[in-house]
């Protein structure tokens, strides 16, 4: 063009701008001030200031705005939206603010308003972020997504539940993303009956076989401790999985111990020619297979993540010589997670040696790892080591480490019940006492034995058995047991790894009361079953 007119211009930096070339789009602006004598227009301006926002480019937008107050351009429209915008997206949400209160609500725009909503929510302030959100009326599904995925990510559980309800009442209708992070708040409350009516709620909308949607119900349901139900999910998705519909497939098989059905998945995902990423081979690691693998013929870097699979591999086969000697070759320094996978395979196969140098790197990395003294005074009490333990436990008496209070919870309907070993304080305390009194009673008969040397005090054999019969899981059972449908599943959630005396108890009570009972621990899932538990007894 021989003479080209500032919608010439704004055309081409628009045209950049709206096709995600944003910094041709900064390149075109420049030449326009450099090359031509034309005034930006608000249109201009606009489309730059977006161009700044995407690139995240707050020195190059400041200079813009020092250009807009310099020449007193108006700001109360697409300007002044472009503005908030660009300091929201940038981490300068303080100065967007100050500019929302001048420009007014009324003049705020869609655009505007998210990207403001987002800018507090990255920055983990989410009462500012909800009295935005609360600021503008007829919010579009952008916005409430964006409020509930903010409580979400900054742990905020019951809040989103409740915008989410709230939503299906008087909002939008919710999208795939909607769905997909409500579910992912499911997850993290490990609430099945949230889950299923969120899944009722996305087959109702016609959404629940939406790839996203889908693979948060994988993991929802895995979660929960329902690998059927997320079997079922993974199968009706048909020929659309995605990597992550795969890998989270994979995972929830490995976590649910069924190893040999992971990594048969694992093959068919190959056949397919699906490639695995790195999450992918830490499901695979945890089900089992070998790093040479992954590095080889995938080209993926091992992390300390699939160092910790590999080292819990070979704990789990008793090859503790082979654990150490994997740990002194790998160039990946092992983490806490590593070495504390190390020191639970020490107590299984009873190597002290090697579960005090564990135990060892484990403080060095974390001096208040409470799990790492206890770990390891468990396994001198498990050898008798009176002594030792008693040593182990001064020090961190001495250290002012505090052991983390064990605590089991369940859902019953709508209400969460939490136990700690010894409650006193639920209301049904007498006849939840009475009723694991009596299936304690009943298991010994069937040959329970407890694992009294685990109780570390110098107690008699009764009181011993007093203090293990109330643990935190077994009065949750008990509970469960008198206020559930008979043939139902039991599911019961624990802060910390099931101790030998309540896994061993737990196989008896399933067979006594023929009834499944899945207990989510620290680190997998328990599947109990006439007698018998998904883990082989190994965790």
């Amino acid at each position: 063009m021989k003479e080209r007119d500032i919608v010439s211009w704004n055309s081409m930096i628009a045209g950049y701008n709206q096709c995600g070339f944003d910094a041709s789009a900064l390149k075109m602006f420049s030449k326009m001030l450099m090359e031509s004598k034309l005034k930006p227009d608000r249109y201009t301006l606009a489309s730059v200031l977006s161009a700044c926002a995407n690139l995240e480019k707050l020195e190059i937008g400041k200079q813009i705005h020092a250009y807009i107050l310099r020449t007193e351009f108006d700001t109360s429209g697409a300007v002044g939206n472009a503005l908030i915008s660009m300091y929201s997206k940038c981490g300068g949400v303080e100065i967007a603010q100050k500019m929302l209160h001048k420009c007014g609500t009324s003049n705020l725009n869609i655009i505007a308003f998210t990207a403001l909503l987002d800018g507090y929510i990255k920055l983990g302030n989410l009462n500012p972020a909800r009295q935005i959100f609360d600021l503008l009326e007829g919010c579009d599904v952008v916005a409430w997504t964006a409020m509930i995925v903010g409580y979400a990510q900054n742990g905020h559980n019951n809040d989103a539940m409740d915008l989410f309800r709230s939503m299906v009442k008087e909002g939008p209708v919710p999208n795939n993303y909607t769905l997909a992070a409500i579910l992912s708040v499911s997850s993290n409350l490990a609430s099945l009956n949230h889950g299923k009516q969120i899944h009722a709620t996305a087959l109702k909308l016609g959404k629940a076989l939406s790839v996203s949607v889908s693979n948060a119900l994988i993991n929802m349901y895995a979660r929960a401790g329902n690998i059927i139900s997320a079997r079922k999910v993974f199968v009706l998705i048909k020929q659309r999985k995605d990597p992550i519909s795969w890998t989270s497939m994979i995972i929830a098989l490995a976590q649910h111990g069924f190893a040999e059905e992971a990594l048969q998945l694992f093959e068919e995902m190959l056949s397919l020619d699906i490639k695995p990423d790195h999450i992918t081979y830490v499901g695979v690691l945890s089900a089992c297979t070998h790093v040479g693998l992954m590095k080889d013929f995938h080209k993926i870097e091992p992390t300390s993540i699939h160092c910790a699979c590999m080292i819990d591999l070979f704990g789990r086969a008793g090859l503790l010589g082979e654990a150490q000697d994997f740990i002194e070759r790998i160039l990946i320094e092992p983490d806490v997670i590593a070495w504390g996978s190390l020191l639970a395979s020490c107590k299984v196969h009873k190597n002290v040696e090697l579960a005090v140098i564990a135990a060892e790197r484990m403080l060095s990395i974390e001096p208040d790892n409470s799990g790492a003294y206890s770990a390891l005074a468990n396994v001198y009490s498990a050898f008798g080591k009176w002594e030792e333990a008693a040593k182990i436990r001064k020090l961190m008496k001495d250290r002012k480490v505090k052991k983390e209070q064990g605590i089991s919870w369940l859902q019953i309907k709508s209400e969460v019940h939490v136990f700690g070993a010894d409650d006193a304080l639920h209301p049904q305390r007498d006849a939840i006492y009475q009723m694991i009194g009596k299936i304690w009673d009943e298991i010994k008969k069937m040959g329970f034995v407890p694992d009294a040397p685990s109780v570390l005090h110098d107690l008699d054999q009764e009181l011993k058995e007093q203090i293990l019969k109330h643990h935190s899981e077994k009065l949750a059972i008990a509970f469960a047991l008198m206020n559930t449908p008979d043939n139902s599943t039991l599911r019961i959630m624990k802060n910390l790894k099931v101790c030998n005396d309540c896994h061993s108890a737990i196989k008896f009570i399933s067979k006594l009361v023929n009834r499944v009972i899945t207990v989510r621990d620290a680190t997998r899932f328990h599947h109990f079953k006439n007698g018998s538990c998904s883990c082989r007894d190994y965790w």
